[in-house]
């Protein structure tokens, strides 16, 4: 029996349901996932104040702003749509407006589709053609790499999958320069090994759901101890990666300050889960979470550390 076929009773595939427009309208926004588009523009503001090495033009930071929630919410929209099987079934996403038929498959595929287009040539016209190529590589490595190929495969399906969530950092730098530089290397790099680090404390949250539905997430695979221990060798590079952007010349003494105490924060977090996983701790008491959360406040304050360095 298919992830489809096994449906729950009641849950709607190819018809909305009839509620107010309201309802529909948030329905459409939830399908671009705007909680996590926050967390991309919070990599991608702070890039371009290191770029222009202080204010950049605020009409390039708006617009870019825009290109970028655009772009990310079809590809966010579009995982939906090609997930809308498997997110039925599962607890977390059992809500999703796909599912629930707030809104329908087909009118979730073609408004992924034209966000893909229209935020391709607003960033080509409105910022650059450079911008607009990485901004749909990015949506097209989200949803046809990671999305269709490989997260129902492999176990690291997030550590690859999670390079379009890095490609901001790369559009923010572009955004001014019109050109890639080794800075924005070094943070796409940054995000690079942050990413498999933040994501899998939630998937060992969550992993009988992902285990019902067949997606080999890492903690579906392997045990906590051996997770817990992928999570702290990705964390060790991830601050030593960070505290590079110092000695290359990109920053002056306040980022480097600010990413070493985050830093350590995170590495004592890391292997604080490792200690209980390895203890076999399970339930609550892993405290998974707390480097989840804590996962979304580093990468906040290290990328606001790249934008005010520029000013110190």
């Amino acid at each position: 029996m298919t992830a489809v076929e096994s449906r729950p009773a009641g849950v709607l595939d190819n018809s909305t349901v009839h509620r107010p427009l309201g309802a529909r309208v948030r329905g459409f926004i939830a399908l671009t996932k705007p909680r996590i588009i926050e967390l991309l523009l919070i990599t991608t503001i702070p890039v371009m104040f290191l770029a222009a090495q202080g204010v950049p033009d605020l009409w390039l930071v708006l617009v870019t702003c825009i290109g970028g929630y655009l772009s990310a919410g079809g590809a966010n929209a579009l995982n939906m749509y090609l997930d809308r099987d498997i997110d039925a079934l599962m607890h977390r996403t059992e809500h999703r407006p796909l599912v629930t038929g707030l809104v329908s498959p087909t009118e979730g595929l073609v408004f992924g589709i034209t966000l893909a287009i229209g935020s391709t040539l607003w960033f080509g016209l409105l910022v650059n053609w450079l911008s607009a190529a990485l901004a749909l590589g990015a949506l097209l490595f989200y949803v046809v790499v990671y999305t269709m190929i490989l997260k129902r495969r492999t176990a690291q399906n997030i550590v690859w999958g999670g390079i379009a969530g890095c490609m901001p950092v790369f559009i923010g730098w572009t955004a001014v320069k019109n050109e890639l530089g080794w800075a924005a290397l070094v943070l796409f790099l940054v995000m690079f090994f942050w990413t498999p680090p933040h994501y899998w404390p939630l998937s060992m949250k969550v992993k009988d759901d992902y285990a019902r539905v067949g997606v080999p997430m890492l903690p579906v695979v392997a045990g906590n101890a051996v997770v817990a221990r992928q999570i702290v060798l990705y964390s060790w590079v991830m601050v030593a990666v960070s505290l590079s952007l110092w000695p290359l010349g990109y920053t002056g003494w306040f980022y480097p300050v600010v990413a070493l105490i985050a830093g350590a924060w995170w590495l004592k977090e890391a292997h604080g889960l490792q200690s209980r996983a390895r203890a076999g701790v399970t339930g609550g008491k892993l405290k998974e979470m707390r480097l989840f959360h804590w996962s979304i406040t580093y990468i906040s304050v290290v990328f606001l550390a790249v934008a005010i360095d520029p000013f110190l």
